[in-house]
């Protein structure tokens, strides 16, 4: 189907949440307020790691502010995403710290009745701390005698202890690598590093919690899931669920960082049952840079493939520096060696992935999940091997992709199925042609001080973490959605998902409207709370319009079948004779007979009827739980050109494409893409974080300006970046749509990193690949004695080592 097919799918209409946000008349959760509000600060730890000797909040509470220590706290021990099943939920949090584990973390609570008596009141707070080795590195984390930073996890009912300060390890295998080592003509190793960035979403971490006079709570929070942040809070506070509303409120952007509940709810809720008073804590942007982080990684990649490239082996090892707590690393490994056997054929496979404690900012996802990651390093080994050999690297790259057939692994071993739909060759066969890539420079060849280099990478996200299996799933995932007509014939979509600001719900409207049959515009999108939705797991893993939208798909149908049936009924004629088309002109949805034109009823009339003749209103609620999780592609071509005085790197034109099938939301899917590459260029090229080696400050001191993200002038102009998408068809995703969000940024390192080594010859295998690496390594690739500011074109790297005997 293509989208002339749809009335409402893929076109473009406004969004209903667009007057608002440009008006600033959007309500987030930093702009709400309620009567009787106290207002809540934190007492973060100035040390990475330190035992508490003692707390005196004596001086505050004579101020009149009310305090919250760990003496205060349930002793629940708590991982804030529960995304996963229990037997793979790490948990080794409390809602304020039993010691310091990082520099930021939490230790106390303050609320008072004004902003600036609680900032005096924290103030006042006295704490004697014993400081403890502080563990910056990975190396250091796992030598013999290293400081525990934790001694213990809770795992279902277990005390797990740790050892060498590893949080958790996985393996995954598949045929023989020794086998496949040895049949190999050539072995190729290389090892790869990325960076522990910021999210640098807009809204810092808010929550406002109001005590009811039933005992309950009421919660609004900075989510990503607004039912699994009340089932944490009943578990942790030990509240039943129907004490315990979490309303839904528009989420100033946050890329992967509010999966799980945030570190500041629970100490909320635990100042509000104390006080007894709503109380409100809005974090600042230094504490929120001090409280998550990207997944960094460091891999070993190592393949092994005959003369003509094919691939025979492969073996990985990924270790992962998780920081102070285990923010479900277990499914982040897994994600990383399910992504790596779904990029390229690869008959034998060995994956080894840790993650590692250290005394720095927690780590989380952030857009990818551990795709950019890996993407980076299989991609740049890929042009490596292809360029080595003498071949395109985008025909080399298509002759051995996992694609229409293979098996897709969506979230580890866990979650498989069988791709349906791809767009892999018609998005490198148009981004090739718009970049212009025949005529690219040969890597390396040019001369004078900017050189210009194409680059490009494929990659994917996962649609949601979808199985068929009845047991044994490491994640959940499944969403609800209610469906009801109104009196006038316009429907109300009552959904928990969450909207991260890219239109996911405007979409989800859009799929309503095109199953029950009226205009777009007809489809409203209600004002919720977790009283008043069904479950769903939560807007992650690129599931939204997938997973959300099939829930949502699955009531309208049902509510479509019931506005025939009734229609049969008034029209005197088999509801299977009858049709609903939207008319534009009349702003309904009209039910008609196609062979009696006389037989015909707008929805809102046949609503109206059934409203006077007490007939009862049409609406459904239903569940559902998709079964596959099907690749969302994309592609990478840009043109870069580096500065070799300077080392500066500017993108001069992108192109950019996206196999979602189909397109429900064309402006708003092009805006994703573009915001992947805007994230993906601070990724490759700018962003980092830095901590003190002996105190494990950030360098930054947790502010923005000196943390750094790419400005404006920066970034790439908006008239050189094209945006394009497949014309592709997802069997099971409503419409034929499955996902795009996460997907737009994963190929970017690796894009990045492959038009570098394309304008000076230089491959990089760290990022980001700031100026000063590019003039360091312009000047290696130079030799002793050259010239500061080289004008020569820079050698290209040694060519492939054949494969050492016996393996």
């Amino acid at each position: 189907m293509s989208a002339s097919d749809f009335q409402s799918v893929g076109t473009e209409t406004w969004r209903q949440d667009g007057i608002a946000k440009v008006t600033g008349a959007e309500q987030y959760a930093p702009d709400i307020s309620v009567d009787r509000m106290w207002f809540g600060r934190v007492l973060r730890s100035p040390h990475a790691h330190a035992r508490i000797v003692e707390i005196d909040t004596s001086a505050a509470e004579a101020l009149g502010a009310v305090c919250l220590t760990f003496a205060d706290i349930p002793k629940v021990k708590y991982n804030e995403r529960i995304v996963s099943t229990p037997p793979c939920l790490y948990r080794d949090r409390y809602v304020l710290a039993d010691k310091p584990r990082h520099v930021g973390e939490a230790i106390a609570g303050i609320a008072a009745p004004t902003e600036a008596l609680a900032e005096k009141a924290l103030r006042a707070i006295r704490v004697e701390y014993e400081p403890l080795q502080t563990i910056i590195t990975m190396d250091q984390a796992m030598r013999d005698g290293a400081a525990p930073i934790h001694d213990t996890i809770r795992l279902m009912d277990d005390d797990i202890p740790i050892e060498h300060n590893i949080a958790v390890a996985r393996t995954i295998e598949v045929g023989d690598i020794d086998r496949g080592f040895a049949e190999s003509d050539i072995v190729i190793e290389r090892k790869f590093k990325t960076n522990r960035i910021y999210h640098a979403q807009m809204e810092t971490k808010t929550v406002l919690c109001r005590p009811e006079v039933d005992g309950g709570l009421t919660v609004w929070a900075s989510t990503q899931s607004i039912h699994n942040t009340r089932i944490l809070l009943g578990e942790i506070y030990a509240i039943p669920l129907h004490k315990l509303n979490v309303k839904k409120a528009a989420l100033g952007g946050s890329f992967g960082s509010s999966i799980q509940m945030n570190s500041v709810t629970p100490i909320c809720v635990g100042l509000a049952l104390k006080s007894g008073r709503p109380v409100k804590i809005v974090s600042t942007r230094e504490e929120d840079m001090y409280d998550h982080v990207r997944y960094p990684s460091e891999i070993t990649l190592k393949l092994g493939l005959k003369a003509d490239g094919a691939l025979i082996a492969g073996h990985m090892r990924a270790d992962i520096d998780i920081g102070a707590h285990n923010i479900q690393a277990y499914p982040f490994l897994g994600c990383m060696g399910g992504f790596w056997a779904s990029l390229y054929t690869l008959p034998n496979l060995k994956y080894e992935g840790r993650a590692v404690y250290t005394n720095k900012t927690p780590s989380c996802a952030m857009q990818g999940f551990g795709a950019p990651q890996t993407t980076f390093a299989v991609e740049c080994l890929m042009d490596e091997i292809a360029a080595d050999l003498g071949l395109d690297p985008v025909q080399y790259k298509l002759a051995h992709y996992v694609g229409l057939g293979g098996t897709f692994w969506g979230q580890g071993p866990a979650s498989k199925c069988i791709i349906r739909s791809d767009g892999v060759p018609e998005l490198l066969k148009v981004g090739s042609e718009k970049i212009g890539w025949k005529n690219r420079p040969k890597a390396g060849s040019g001369s004078g001080r900017y050189r210009r280099g194409i680059g490009m990478a494929r990659g994917f996200h996962t649609s949601g973490v979808g199985h068929p299996k009845t047991s044994g799933a490491e994640m959940i995932d499944y969403s609800g959605a209610i469906v009801k007509v109104n009196e006038d014939g316009t429907v109300d979509l009552v959904q928990s998902l969450m909207d991260h600001g890219g239109g996911t719900n405007d979409a989800i409207a859009k799929i309503v409207a095109e199953e029950i049959g009226v205009p777009a515009q007809m489809v409203g999108i209600s004002p919720v709370d977790t009283r008043t939705t069904l479950y769903d797991v939560s807007t992650h893993a690129t599931r939204g319009v997938y997973a959300g939208g099939a829930a949502a798909l699955k009531a309208a149908r049902k509510v479509r079948q019931m506005l025939l049936d009734q229609a049969g009924r008034v029209l005197d004629v088999l509801p299977e004779s009858l049709v609903i088309e939207p008319d534009h002109e009349l702003g309904q949805g009209v039910i008609h007979c196609p062979n009696l034109a006389d037989r015909r009823i707008t929805v809102g009339a046949l609503a109206k009827h059934m409203q006077i003749n007490s007939l009862g209103t049409i609406a459904a609620a239903e569940s559902l739980r998709q079964v596959n999780c099907p690749p969302a592609y994309v592609s990478y071509f840009l043109e870069l050109e580096v500065d070799t005085h300077t080392g500066q790197i500017k993108t001069r034109r992108a192109v950019l494409g996206s196999d979602c099938g189909t397109v429900v939301n064309p402006k708003l899917a092009a805006g994703q893409l573009v915001g992947g590459l805007s994230k993906g260029h601070g990724y490759a090229l700018i962003e980092d974080n830095h901590w003190d080696p002996e105190t494990g400050e950030l360098a930054s001191k947790g502010f923005w300006v000196d943390g750094k993200t790419p400005s404006m002038s920066e970034s790439p102009l908006l008239d050189d970046v094209e945006t394009h998408f497949a014309h592709t068809f997802e069997p099971t995703g409503p419409f034929g749509a499955k996902g795009l969000g996460e997907a737009a940024g994963n190929p970017a390192v690796a894009a990045f990193a492959n038009a570098v080594h394309n304008a000076i010859g230089v491959r990089f295998y760290e990022v980001p690949i700031t100026p000063e690496k590019v003039l360091a390594a312009l000047a290696a690739k130079q030799g002793p004695g050259a010239p500061a500011r080289p004008e020569e074109p820079v050698a290209d790297e040694p060519r492939l080592d054949p494969a050492p005997a016996g393996e």
